[in-house]
């Protein structure tokens, strides 16, 4: 064995607890990389194997009725590959055991072959028999969340009849991956279904036969996705045609694509944050052994042995320390990675998971790791590289010490000793200190920035269903109706105030913007949906004119007093310039809001709405909820309180998850850093500290002197990691912000308290394995050394 190895073997025998925690702090970079990268490889190429063998389409749109031969018509349009025409329609059904309405939407599909596109995946069960028109596929999602099963029986509102299906089998399809009842921000898979049944018999109970109301098209091989949409429009304009619009636009496919984009921007930020770390504990690490080993280095370079074998000799030093953590983070990284993918599909329901490690993810996380290790590396070789022989044989100079703070403020007189010593260390080595404050306000700034995702969630998720819809239910219709039909509604048993809604799709379109949305109508004096701004402040409607959301605004190109076109993709297809009167700052979707008579005045249609929000008496809810599912005219009810615990259920236990590898990961930072810089801090002042203990200083006192720097060190991080985590926040969530969602930077007052705790936790365990290290000192054996 060459010197220099036995020499490596040495040292790093000595310095194995400080090594080793640097492993760690490198483990968790590497595991958070490749978790991060392979869950979300892993639900792309699940997503793209299943789009493909499923046969998900590339463009959609509905309609109001066609016949049959406009399907031939899109067909004919040059790029379109294939054309599945089918019959959607959204209704109220009863689920036993549910006192709330439920919400579904039916799709016909053929019973003697499988869909041409859109395809279902049968998970138990079987397909639909022919000569069973009332049997029926509902979605995996909705059959776990009512305990449903083959066999089971559901009752449906028909188009005004009450029919009873049975569950023929239990069914995912690539178009909803992602199931919301449509007009929903969130998932409630309690009371929304995705019911497939024979197509014949749909169109029988709808009075479609020979016609259909909704298409999807796949594109072939050349095929442009701008042009086939606008063949698409102009063959169904004449139909009630609602607007084709894109996969990009589907909204199961839109919501994972967003989904996949957040995570790619975290696969990024967080493992740069422990690398980082890693970097800087070996740079402090490496440094003080140089300087500890300043006459070994002479001798070696006396010898005969060159830079750059002395060099590569440390540089062995930092990749013994960060390597084994990549190849443990890899392997933890893979676990964590198949177990995020997998706890994905409880919310994205795919038939399979293709889940693999790829050579190429190795390859980057060690390429990392490499450059982590060079990074804290090439301070300590720079100084070991520019060292001549004979400066090296003599020891170091001794630091030179100045008037401190408290000496140029009058108050070392009245300050303690201990206090002094501590504050004299800090002024002695300001660099490392404020390095060492850096990197623990980086692990606090973690957990910050980790939970914030669902403080600002849980703040959006207040401001949507407390400040803006304080309805207890919405009923939707099935199509639009009359002023009057609130009055229906009204006059149930129960229902304490009934106000009216109307929804009207249509294209905003500025010079070369346009975008499609759904105006919202609503009461100009009502009290139970209200628009509300970024600072929840209600928005008052205009009496006439648009309203828009700002982030619709700027994406249109348009402010204040702008005029904007609007197609109505509805009614009588009116197209009309409308001003732009009020924009409201928005985190959650692109609004556009109209009161109800200048959306009347718009569509030219009359008094018409799509909907009613309701308050109901809480002694009467079962009473009014059975009333609203004998509604024949109903699509879908909404029950606001039902939402809202679905959305708190599924945020908490997502956030446990999340927590838990956060806390992890961010307390292995803070003790890496604070026990590498105890144990650098015990080696520096190891003389110092027998001298005192010589002197009569207890124990306790000696620690406090050497453990209270780290202590304030940290104190100071804390505040510094509130800091840097709120401006994290405020970066991350501006860089992933989609057109669906805007995260706002709210961090509530636990997520600060969680990160404060976790980081003081992680830091007592280090301070108590150095205390321990200290209450062991040889005070004999330190004061013979030079140092």
């Amino acid at each position: 064995m060459r010197a220099l190895n036995r020499k490596l073997l040495r040292d790093v025998l000595r310095l194995r607890s400080q090594l080793l925690a640097i492993t760690l702090v490198a483990a968790c970079g590497v595991a958070v990389l490749v978790s991060m990268r392979t869950a979300g490889d892993a639900l792309v190429a699940t997503r793209d194997l299943y789009y493909e063998r499923y046969r998900f389409a590339d463009v959609f749109a509905h309609l109001k009725r066609a016949p049959e031969r406009a399907a031939r018509d899109i067909g004919a349009i040059p790029g379109v590959a294939a054309v599945d025409a089918r019959i959607v329609v959204d209704v109220t059904i009863d689920v036993p055991g549910l006192d709330e309405p439920a919400a579904a939407r039916v799709i016909g599909i053929p019973v003697s072959h499988r869909p041409l596109l859109d395809d279902v995946h049968i998970r138990r069960g079987r397909y639909l028999a022919a000569g069973a028109p009332n049997e029926v596929l509902v979605s995996e999602s909705f059959a776990e969340a009512n305990r449903l099963d083959v066999g089971d029986t559901i009752g449906a509102i028909l188009n005004g009849h009450w029919q009873r299906l049975a569950i023929a089998g239990i069914a995912l399809s690539p178009e909803y991956v992602f199931a919301v009842a449509p007009g929903a921000l969130f998932p409630d898979n309690r009371r929304f279904a995705v019911i497939w049944m024979d197509g014949d018999a749909l169109a029988g109970a709808f009075g479609l036969s020979g016609a259909f109301n909704d298409v999807a098209v796949a594109l072939g091989r050349g095929g442009v996705e701008r042009d086939v949409i606008a063949g698409i429009d102009r063959v169904l304009a004449r139909y009630g045609g609602l607007g084709a619009y894109g996969r990009a636009d589907q909204p199961s496919h839109r919501t994972l694509a967003d989904d996949q984009a957040q995570a790619r921007i975290g696969a990024v930020f967080y493992p740069l944050i422990f690398l980082g770390v890693a970097a800087f504990l070996l740079h402090v690490v490496l440094s003080r052994l140089i300087t500890l080993q300043r006459d070994q280095i002479a001798v070696l370079k006396a010898f005969g042995y060159r830079d750059a074998a002395i060099g590569a000799h440390y540089v062995g030093l930092a990749m013994l320390a960060i390597l084994p953590g990549a190849a443990l983070g890899i392997g933890i990284g893979a676990w964590l990675g198949h177990g995020l993918a997998v706890w994905h599909q409880r919310f994205y329901r795919f038939p399979m998971l293709r889940f693999e490690l790829h050579p190429s993810v190795v390859v980057i996380a060690m390429a990392v790791s490499v450059g982590a290790a060079a990074l804290g590396a090439i301070g300590a070789l720079r100084r070991v590289l520019a060292l001549p022989p004979a400066e090296a044989m003599r020891p170091e100079p001794p630091a030179r010490f100045r008037r401190g703070v408290l000496e140029r403020v009058g108050l070392d007189r009245v300050a303690s000793p201990v206090f002094r010593m501590i504050l004299r260390n800090i002024e002695h080595r300001p660099v490392v200190a404020l390095i060492s404050i850096f990197a623990i306000a980086l692990a606090t700034a973690i957990l910050i920035t980790g939970r914030s995702v669902f403080d600002a969630a849980w703040y959006m998720s207040d401001v949507q269903f407390r400040d803006a819809e304080r309805e207890d239910a919405t009923v939707i219709f099935d199509r639009p109706q009359p002023a009057r039909a609130r009055d229906e509604i009204a006059v149930i048993p129960g229902v304490l105030l009934a106000e009216p809604m109307r929804s009207v799709a249509a294209r905003l379109v500025v010079g070369h913007h346009s975008r499609r949305v759904a105006i919202l109508g609503l009461d100009s004096a009502g009290r139970l949906y209200r628009v509300i701004d970024r600072n929840r402040r209600a928005a008052p409607l205009p009496a006439d004119g648009l309203m828009l959301s700002a982030d619709l605004a700027r994406r249109l190109g348009v402010r204040r007093g702008d005029a904007v076109t609007a197609e109505i993709q509805e009614g009588r297809r009116l197209v009309r310039r409308v001003v732009v009167t009020q924009t409201v700052e928005q985190d959650i979707g692109l609004g556009a809001f109209m009161s109800l008579d200048a959306l009347d005045r718009l569509t030219g249609d009359g008094p018409t709405i799509s909907g009613v929000l309701v308050r109901i008496d809480p002694l009467e809810e079962r009473a009014v909820y059975a009333a609203f599912k004998r509604l024949p005219a109903v699509s879908s009810v909404t029950i606001r309180r039902a939402t809202i615990a679905s959305f708190d259920a599924t945020m908490t236990e997502s956030l446990r998850i999340v927590m838990s590898a956060l806390i992890v990961f961010a307390g292995v930072i803070a003790f890496g850093v604070v026990y590498n810089a105890a144990r650098i801090a015990l080696s520096e002042h190891a003389r110092e500290l027998a001298s005192l203990r010589v002197l009569g200083f207890t124990r306790r006192e000696v620690a406090v002197i050497l453990l209270g720097e780290q202590a304030g060190l940290t104190a100071v991080a804390l505040a510094l990691g509130c800091a840097i985590g709120y401006g994290f926040v405020a970066t991350v969530f501006a860089a992933a912000a989609t057109e669906l969602f805007r995260l706002p930077a709210v961090i509530r007052p636990q997520t600060y308290g969680t990160a404060i705790v976790v980081v003081l936790a992680a830091a007592g365990v280090s301070w108590m394995a150095v205390r321990r290290r200290l209450d062991r000192l040889d005070l004999v054996a330190v004061l013979k050394t030079r140092e």
